[in-house]
């Protein structure tokens, strides 16, 4: 049995797919965050419109 166990400890396969779902994790906590923070300013919906009349007038 602590020969299994010590087998487990040493095993590291599953470990980029645990970085993966943290870093997705994180990713999802920055874009709730910035929805709550632009909710207010008109949301994400302002923040495009922007963008593309910004990228219009510079065409």
């Amino acid at each position: 049995m602590l020969r299994f166990i010590r087998s487990l400890s040493r095993d590291e396969r599953g470990v980029s797919s645990l970085e993966y779902a943290v870093l997705g994790g994180i990713i999802v906590a920055v874009l709730v965050a910035l929805g709550a923070f632009l909710q207010g300013a008109g949301g994400f919906q302002a923040v495009f419109q922007t963008l593309i009349t910004k990228a219009t007038q510079a065409i």
